[in-house]
């Protein structure tokens, strides 16, 4: 088939099964292209919500399809990929959480939500890029925190805060790659862009990046909203390289410049037109949350939504 015929296959399925796409900034272009919602993994979830349709095909990676069960459990959610996985995400568990309140029990969990369900429930407060300094800031002072699984964004929140926080050493496989020289790199050579940086990059809480005056950290859905607002015609883009198809869209006359070309996520390129096609034909690979650890888990995402 071509994609021209999956893309009408696609749409044809969505109306007879009343489903509906949700796919991930990082995913591959076509991809997005098809999907009803574009988001990040929570802004998707909450998508998910809201929709009245029976089906959730969810283009992203596993946790991100767990977190829209989690909110939407009278759904099927479905992953076109089941084997797509994310080296954040994987780098706790549970267990570990367990552990770690035994030995701290008046201590604070604070999850990022790029976790798997399992770790959410053992979970205080989730946040996200977006909203990490607000869950932070909102937190007593007399209370240790534990701040997990990404070391690169605890450690930005813990410089611009001036909170003390013990740090789990988790990492985003693709901002790990993103560092300093590449920053310094490309603002010699593009003097007059506007550098929009993910606070889980390697470089986010070094002094020489915080000091540059036309550098921004942001979640994706920032370095969105501040590329349409802005003036500047030349923006160096910090994150998954998939972002600027979205920016490009929305801008056709601004230059989006990437950081690197290899800022890649391969787990989120596992999701193609035709595996998006399969899932919507067979019902395959639904992701379900046992109840407990459903419930469990959306308490602290819950006590998130309520800090404005």
């Amino acid at each position: 088939m071509t994609n021209t015929e999956i893309i009408d296959r696609i749409r044809q399925l969505k109306k007879e099964k009343n489903a509906v796409i949700l796919a991930h900034y990082y995913t591959r272009p076509e991809v997005q292209d098809i999907a009803d919602y574009l988001g990040d993994s929570l802004g998707l979830s909450q998508e998910a919500g809201k929709t009245d349709a029976r089906i959730i095909v969810f283009c992203g990676v596993h946790f991100m399809a767990e977190t829209a069960a989690i909110i939407s459990p009278d759904k099927k959610i479905l992953i076109p990929a089941s084997g797509a996985g994310c080296s954040l995400a994987e780098s706790i568990t549970g267990y570990e959480l367990r552990e770690w309140k035994k030995a701290n029990p008046d201590g604070i969990i604070v999850s990022y939500v790029n976790t798997t369900a399992e770790v959410k429930a053992w979970t205080d407060i989730c946040c996200t890029s977006a909203n990490a300094l607000k869950v932070v800031q909102s937190i007593p002072p007399d209370h240790k925190i534990l701040f997990v699984p990404d070391k690169n964004l605890g450690a930005w929140i813990r410089k611009v805060t001036g909170r003390e926080m013990e740090l789990w050493h988790g990492d985003c496989c693709v901002h790990e790659r993103i560092t300093t020289d590449m920053i310094l790199e490309k603002s010699r050579d593009y003097p007059q862009a506007d550098i929009l940086i993910h606070p889980e990059s390697h470089c986010s809480h070094d002094e020489a990046i915080l000091n540059l005056p036309q550098a921004y950290m942001y979640s994706t859905a920032g370095m969105i909203r501040h590329a349409s607002r802005s003036d500047k015609k030349q923006f160096i883009i910090a994150t998954e390289i998939e972002t600027i198809h979205k920016l490009k869209n929305d801008n056709p006359d601004k230059e989006f410049i990437p950081v690197h070309p290899k800022t890649i996520c391969g787990q989120m390129k596992k999701v193609t037109l035709e595996s998006v096609l399969e899932a919507l034909e067979k019902e395959q690979y639904v992701v379900e949350v046992a109840e407990d650890i459903r419930q469990r888990a959306w308490a602290p995402i819950e006590k998130m939504l309520q800090i404005k």
